[in-house]
C-alpha cells in the first residue's frame, strides 16, 4: 500500500529564521521510522531509471529495498560498494536519479539521496576497503585530490596498483571544501577518507604541478601512467573596469574562507551584496553572503532570465526562502568606488532575433544602464584552468567548464601515459575518475600483456561487484 503513496515523506528542515542565523544544516535526517516509510514507496521497478541515470552507476534501488527492510547495516555497505565519497554525496549530490525516478511522473519522486544518507547514519560503519590479493607493483601518479583525483586513486588502488596521490592544498577535497556548511558540516570528507587506510595510497600534500614537479617528470621518476585530476581552480574575472577594487571576491576563495572559520569576513552584517552568476556556486555565495549580511541585502545578479539559470531548483528555492533577491537580465559593465567598491553598473539584456540557422545569442540593450549602489561584490562566473609551469607538449584543452582534458582517446593527453579529465559537479568528477582509472587499467595492461579485468568488490568479497538487474545503460549519454 505505501508503494501507491504519491507524496514524499518530509525531509525535515530547519526554519526561515534559523537558517538565516546561521551556517546549520538545512536538511535533518529522516528517523528510522520516516526512512523506512519513503522507502517503502519504492515500486522496485524492472529497468532502474535511477541507477541508469547515476554517473557512478550507484545500485540506488538496492540499498532503497534494503531500507524498506530495515536492514541498514546492508544499505550502508551496499551504498560504498560503489561510492567512496558516499558520506559527502548524501548531502550534496544534485540527485539525477530523482530526475528520472518512475514516481514523479504521477508525485513526488523517491528522496532517494535522503535515503541514501539514512543508509550510512543509521547504519553500523561498515569495515575499511580492503586492498586486492594480487598487488602488481606498477606505481600510478594521480595530480590532484578533489572528487575526480580521489576516485581514481580508490578505483586504481583496488585494482592492484601502487598509487600516489600528488595535490596543491595542504588538505584534500578539492571544491568539496567550499561547500557551506549548511549542506556539508565539514566531518563528510575525513568519514569517507577514513575508509582508505588500508588501501596503501599515498598523499603528497602541498605539491603543486608545474611548480614542484612536471607530469612527465613523474614518468621520468618511475611512475606508468599519470591522472591530472586538476580540476579548475582559478576565478573567471568579469574582465570590467574596478574589478581590482577592495571589496571585489571571487566566489569559491570566499566560500573557502568562511569554511576555514572567517565568517567575520564582511566585518559587519549590514553589507549590500552583489553575486554576479547564476550557477550552484553563485547560489552557494548569495546564501553564505546572506548569512554573513543578516542585516544587510544580498542581490544576485544574472545576465541570462530566470529560466535560464543554471543552478539547481534546491539552490534557487533555498535563496528565495533566505532572502535573495535576483536580478536577471542584467550583465555587469563597471564597478565604481573611490578607494573601495560603492556601486555596479548593469546593463539589459536581451536575446537577439534569430540568425540564419536559427540560433539566438545574447546582446546587450544600448542606452539602458543603470547603477546599483553595493559595498561588496561576489563574482561568480566560473573557473578556467592552471596550466601555468605545464609542458606544452601535453597539448591540454580547456572543457566547457573549465578543468584540462586529454586530447586523444579514452582521456589521453598528447603525451603517452598522461590522461586528464574532470566534471561539473561532485560525482560527474567521480565519474570522470572511474572512467580515467579505467583507462589507465587498459593501458597498463595491454603494455604488459594481461587482460582487464573488473574493479574488484572493495570490501574483499569474491566476486566483483555486478550492474543491477535490468540495468540498460546510463540515460545520460542517450
Amino acid at each position: 500500500m505505501c508503494a501507491f503513496r504519491q507524496d514524499r515523506t518530509p525531509i525535515p528542515e530547519e526554519t526561515t529564521d534559523e537558517r538565516k542565523a546561521t551556517f546549520g544544516q538545512v536538511l535533518q535526517p529522516y528517523t528510522e521510522g520516516e526512512a523506512v516509510l519513503e522507502a517503502a514507496r519504492c515500486l522496485q521497478c524492472a529497468m532502474p531509471f535511477c541507477v541508469q541515470a547515476c554517473p557512478i552507476t550507484q545500485d540506488c534501488r538496492g540499498y532503497i529495498d534494503l531500507v524498506a527492510k530495515r536492514r541498514f547495516d546492508e544499505a550502508a555497505r551496499l551504498v560504498l560498494r560503489d561510492n567512496p565519497l558516499g558520506t559527502v554525496l548524501c548531502k550534496t549530490c544534485y540527485h539525477y536519479c530523482e530526475e528520472d525516478c518512475v514516481k514523479g511522473g504521477r508525485g513526488d519522486p523517491i528522496a532517494i539521496r535522503h535515503l541514501k544518507r539514512a543508509s550510512l547514519e543509521l547504519g553500523n560503519t561498515p569495515p575499511l576497503y580492503e586492498p586486492p590479493k594480487d598487488l602488481k607493483g606498477e606505481r600510478v601518479a594521480v595530480v590532484g585530490a578533489g572528487p575526480a583525483g580521489v576516485m581514481a586513486s580508490w578505483d586504481l588502488a583496488l585494482r592492484g596498483y601502487s598509487v600516489t596521490v600528488f595535490e596543491a592544498q595542504a588538505f584534500a577535497g578539492g571544491q568539496t571544501t567550499t561547500i557551506p556548511k549548511y549542506h556539508l558540516a565539514g566531518d563528510e570528507l575525513p568519514k569517507d577518507l577514513a575508509r582508505f587506510q588500508k588501501l596503501g595510497i599515498r598523499w603528497e600534500m602541498g605539491k603543486k604541478a608545474g611548480v614542484d614537479f612536471t607530469p612527465e617528470g613523474l614518468l621520468e621518476q618511475g611512475f606508468l601512467a599519470v591522472y591530472l585530476a586538476m580540476g579548475a581552480s582559478n576565478p573567471r574575472r568579469l574582465g570590467i573596469p574596478g574589478e581590482d577594487l577592495p571589496g571585489v571576491f571571487y566566489a569559491l576563495p570566499f566560500l573557502l574562507a568562511i569554511n576555514a572559520g572567517t565568517e567575520g569576513l564582511f566585518g559587519r552584517k549590514d553589507r549590500r551584496v552583489l553575486v554576479i552568476g547564476g550557477g550552484d556556486v553563485a547560489l552557494d555565495a548569495a546564501r553564505s553572503a546572506r548569512r554573513l549580511a543578516a542585516d544587510g541585502q544580498v542581490t544576485l545578479v544574472y545576465r541570462r532570465s530566470e529560466e535560464d539559470m543554471r543552478a539547481s531548483d534546491e539552490e534557487h528555492l533555498g535563496g528565495e526562502i533566505e532572502g535573495v533577491r535576483f536580478l536577471f537580465e542584467r550583465a555587469p559593465v563597471e564597478i565604481r568606488g573611490d578607494g573601495h567598491v560603492g556601486s555596479m553598473v548593469l546593463r539589459r539584456t536581451e536575446l537577439a532575433p534569430p540568425d540564419p540557422q536559427g540560433k539566438r545569442v545574447l546582446v546587450e540593450v544600448p542606452g539602458s544602464d543603470e547603477t546599483l549602489d553595493c559595498d561588496t561584490i561576489i563574482v561568480a562566473a566560473g573557473e578556467v584552468m592552471d596550466t601555468h609551469g605545464l609542458p606544452p607538449e601535453l597539448e591540454l584543452k580547456p572543457s566547457r567548464h573549465g578543468w584540462p582534458e586529454g586530447v586523444r582517446p579514452k582521456h589521453m593527453t598528447a603525451v603517452e601515459g598522461i590522461f586528464a579529465s574532470g566534471g561539473q559537479s561532485v560525482v560527474y568528477a567521480m565519474e570522470a575518475g572511474a572512467q580515467a582509472a579505467q583507462a589507465i587499467d587498459a593501458y597498463l595492461s595491454q603494455k604488459k600483456g594481461r587482460p582487464t579485468t573488473p574493479r574488484p568488490d572493495p570490501f574483499g568479497g569474491a566476486a566483483p561487484a555486478e550492474l543491477p538487474a535490468g540495468y540498460g545503460g546510463p540515460t545520460w549519454n542517450l
